[in-house]
């Protein structure tokens, strides 16, 4: 078979010129090349060696040539399915010379027996003309019946020529008795055979190999096969996450990836034949508007995955962060406004895998659908009820599917498609794959000025609200387009990524999983927001709520996120016909959507003028509440273990404390600070009638300690420290079971909390909050809560490394603990590829009796430590911390007073202590990865990425 030479289509990318189409005898001239290696063999006869040497020289040389012509190409604008198949055509023409060269001038077989029969075939990836730069060669050795010593020669002597041309080849030498019988049982080698393409040796072998192979194992066997890789699709998923839209996607196995794709062309080509990707996909399963969606995006995927290869050097399919800049600057994708070349890379990526997980959905159900939805058994005998109309409305339910009489009732009456999702969304039934795809394809008949329309509102309130489940039905919508098209501030968010490390999904995924979590907190199915889920039953303005968590980040890519969120979220609800009161709530929402997160974080929220700030922002109990729930769902939808329950509790805290403000009235910070004092005085006489005496190092302790623990958790430290003893550390497991606490009393000195903050990490353990309190003796009593590195508990039931915790703890109270040793961190080059800032800010004014110094900077072990001791020669005594770890970046607050108890106002030293820190936080920076595309971009700004 000859090469496939496919027409060449527009990049998915900006590019001046494109490559011309190639011919691979203008590349490869395989007639020259056998010229050469008959040569080679007659000039050294006799000299077995020296004729292999020359023979490999000849082929290796041919194939750099091609391949850099392809590489070549493929930089100057080609897309990557040209590229792979380019590396296909080279790889068969270097094949084909080998083996002539082999049978004819290394092991000829003048009169080849029956066991001397011999057929080579490519398979897998191979086999379809395809070939990414550092894939394997995969090749089928087939042999008649058995084993004869020349076939084992020609084989040997072929894969230890391509081992040393630097080839990885997967191979396998079988019988057809053999490929049959496996190809029955396993759904992988039947995969294979499916793409098996003669390269050459005996055809007539090939072709009985194919006779049989589709007379026993594929006629008759369509929905066997569809059942196997519909299921081995739905495995391959779970262990890939489940969504497209992980921001580092695997190209190949993730989904939406070339895998899906490929599971497609298998079924389309089991069912209907075909060779090529063309001729498979253009057939009777595929409309023509889903094969264009098809093959474009087939271009950009390889186009990605080609230059992942090229770039790493070896077969990486993930498109992780590191790479991801150097990728968008190959491709030509540049900064626009706000939105940096790479997220605008991402964007298309996303929109990509979109497509192709739509095409998959489609046909996976709709083949499901064909071929597993009927009866079995007797009741196929038996008449079967046909699809019950839905009222007059031209839908229908059959299969607990919704279906469409006639498609053509969507583009005559647009709103019906929101009807349909309504429908669905009220009965809680899945609509028909072939719903789905008539949506899809009739969704640019839903006009602009249909958006204003009042029953398509309805409709759409409708999905949103009348369901228990409206995460479902909003992920359907945005999957056919319609979210986008009906809510246009939706559609600006679909696809879009950040470039960091702290967000896990595109933000229209966020938004959507956002959704689902807050229909489990109202409707009680959420074990992790006990909080937010007695406060849903309170409050009353439950459409704000969801319009607002919808709207709640389609200010991202248009500056502050906020501000432009208020302003799109209040044009889209005057569009939807709210009432004036109801819009300024959800914009208000949106607008502040960060606040809470970022107080009860960020904020010492037991000082008075925190609450007092917090309380006169938020003005009511029932904004306080929406708020909370807001802010809960909005984190935990951010990714897997983001949320814990130490972070609800800060929330909870923060908003236990300005309902206490708001319900006395009092927003000024005096009357804050009164009511707080009356809590401590309360609290105090909580602790008494439980524990009895109070030791003295509680007894003098300032009111924000009593305000800042529960009264069960004070009672654990009154036994902690009645011991009488100078020192006490304790380590225990928090009763929510999110972390270790760390109880830590002695006397005060200065640098102390660097030398407990070194020591605590070089245990192991990150600092994820520190509350510290002095008593009016100079006794200190700190509070640490810890993690682990993967984000739970630090040392969670591990004993003996909490005892050793608390032993090294005390050796640093003690003045006697070694410098710390941090933990040896392997160097992470996907953290490299991010810009780190670091930031300084020194603020008199955020606090009554403090100083808030907030940070800004890449994360790294010992971070806090070095911290810590730089405000500890600057003289500064610090109060609280909090810290906040984002991905690749930190968010720390503390809260610090000068020796002599004041707050630090002169203007000189403010500026000395941001240089020494920003000193401190620059430290250690990793270098970002040298590639070609920084090097020629050395000249824009650091940050361009």
């Amino acid at each position: 078979m000859s090469p496939v030479e496919p027409q060449l289509v527009e990049a998915p990318f900006r590019s001046n010129r494109l490559p011309r189409p190639w011919r691979i005898e203008d590349i490869v001239d395989g007639r020259k090349l056998r010229v050469q290696l008959t040569a080679a063999a007659l000039a050294g006869a006799g000299r077995e060696n020296e004729v292999r040497a020359r023979a490999l020289d000849l082929l290796h040389t041919a194939l750099f040539r091609g391949r850099m012509i392809a590489q070549e190409r493929l930089q100057a604008g080609a897309d990557g399915l040209d590229t792979a198949r380019l590396l296909s055509a080279v790889q068969d023409a270097v094949m084909s010379a080998l083996y002539d060269f082999t049978t004819t001038h290394v092991f000829r077989a003048r009169n080849p027996t029956e066991g001397e029969r011999l057929s080579v075939l490519a398979v897998g990836g191979y086999g379809r003309h395809v070939l990414a730069p550092s894939s394997d060669i995969d090749l089928l050795f087939l042999r008649q019946y058995k084993v004869s010593p020349w076939a084992e020669s020609v084989i040997e002597y072929m894969l230890y020529a391509l081992w040393d041309m630097g080839l990885k080849v997967g191979h396998s030498f079988r019988t057809i008795d053999t490929c049959i019988s496996l190809a029955k049982s396993d759904v992988t080698i039947k995969s294979s055979l499916l793409d098996a393409r003669y390269l050459f040796g005996d055809v007539d072998l090939f072709s009985n190999l194919q006779a049989r192979f589709r007379a026993e194992c594929v006629e008759g066997h369509d929905a066997q096969f569809i059942a196997d890789k519909l299921g081995e699709r739905d495995q391959r998923h779970a262990r890939q996450g489940n969504s497209p839209y992980v921001v580092e996607p695997n190209v190949k196995e993730g989904k939406g990836g070339l895998r899906d794709m490929q599971t497609m062309f298998w079924i389309a080509k089991h069912m209907q034949g075909g060779e090529t990707l063309e001729e498979v996909m253009r057939q009777r399963l595929f409309t023509d508007q889903e094969y264009v969606v098809f093959i474009r995006a087939a271009r950009f995927l390889w186009t990605i995955r080609c230059h992942l290869h090229y770039l790493t050097g070896r077969a990486e399919e993930r498109l992780s962060f590191d790479l991801q800049p150097e990728i968008a600057a190959r491709l030509n994708y540049r900064d626009r406004g706000d939105q940096l070349g790479v997220e605008r890379l991402m964007k298309r990526y996303f929109l990509a895998a979109k497509d192709v997980g739509n095409l998959t959905r489609i046909l996976g159900a709709k083949l499901d659908d064909d071929h597993n939805g009927g009866p079995k058994g007797l009741r196929r005998l038996w008449p079967q009820p046909s699809a019950k109309p839905v009222g007059d409305t031209g839908f229908e339910i059959g299969k607990n599917r919704i279906g469409i009489t006639d498609s053509r009732q969507l583009r005559s009456k647009p709103v019906d498609m929101l009807r349909l999702f309504a429908i669905a969304a009220q009965s809680d039934l899945e609509l028909h794959p072939n719903a789905m795809a008539d949506v899809a394809r009739s969704v640019r008949a839903f006009r602009p000025d249909m958006r204003a329309d009042e029953d398509a509102r309805d409709l759409f309130f409708d999905c949103l609200l009348k369901t228990e489940h409206p995460g479902k039905i909003l992920r359907s919508m945005n999957e056919t387009g319609l979210l986008g098209r009906f809510l246009p501030e939706f559609g600006g968010i679909v696809a879009q990524t950040q470039f960091n490390m702290y967000h896990h999904y595109t933000v229209d995924e966020h938004t959507l999983r956002a959704i689902e979590t807050m229909s489990d907190i109202e409707h009680g199915r959420s074990n992790t927001h006990p909080h937010p889920t007695r406060l849903f039953k309170m409050i009353t303005a439950r459409r704000a709520l969801y319009l607002a968590m919808l709207l709640h980040d389609t200010g991202k890519g248009r500056g502050d996120q906020q501000i432009a969120g208020m302003e799109t979220a209040e044009a889209a609800c005057r569009r939807l016909g709210l009432p004036d009161d109801e819009v300024e709530l959800v914009a208000w929402l949106v607008g502040h959507h960060l606040e809470m997160s970022e107080t009860a974080q960020k904020r010492d929220i037991s000082d008075p003028r925190t609450v007092a700030t917090f309380a006169e922002m938020v003005g009511s109990l029932e904004r306080l509440s929406l708020l909370h729930i807001l802010t809960a769902a909005d984190i935990s939808a951010v990714g897997p273990k983001v949320w814990n329950g130490w972070k609800g509790q800060l929330l909870s805290d923060l908003h236990h404390n300005t309902v206490a403000a708001l319900r006395g009235g009092r927003s000024d910070e005096a009357l804050v600070a009164a009511e707080l004092e009356e809590r401590a005085e309360k609290r105090r006489g909580e602790l008494a009638s439980m524990v009895g005496e109070l030791p003295p190092v509680m007894a003098g302790m300032e009111t924000a300690y009593w305000t800042g623990f529960p009264a069960e958790t004070l009672a654990q430290h009154a036994r902690a420290l009645s011991e009488q003893s100078a020192i006490t550390v304790e380590a225990r497991l928090r009763g929510d079971q999110s972390a270790v606490s760390l109880l830590v009393s002695g006397d005060d000195r200065i640098g102390l909390f660097a030398d407990l903050a070194g020591t605590i990490a070089g245990e192991g353990a990150n600092i994820v909050a520190a509350q510290v309190f002095t008593s009016e003796s100079g006794q200190i009593v700190d509070v640490f809560t810890l993690h682990g590195p993967d984000g739970g508990p630090f040392a969670d039931g591990d004993a003996g490394r909490l005892g050793g915790l608390e032993t090294a703890v005390t050796a640093a109270l003690e003045g006697n603990a070694p410098p710390p040793s941090m933990p040896k961190k392997a160097r992470n080059p996907r953290a490299a590829a991010f810009l780190v800032r670091p930031v300084v800010s020194v603020d008199a004014q955020a606090s009554r009796d403090f100083t808030v110094i907030d940070i800004a900077a890449r994360d790294r072990p010992g971070l806090l430590y070095d911290i810590a001791r730089c405000l500890a020669e600057c003289d500064l005594s610090i109060h609280s911390a909090h810290v906040g770890s984002y991905g690749e970046r930190v968010f720390d607050a503390f809260y610090v007073k000068t020796l002599d108890g004041t707050k630090l106002t002169d203007a000189a030293k403010k500026e000395t202590l941001k240089a020494r820190l920003l000193d401190v936080l620059s430290r250690n920076e990793p270098a970002r990865p040298k590639t070609p595309a920084r090097e020629l971009a050395r000249a824009r700004p650091a940050d361009s990425f």
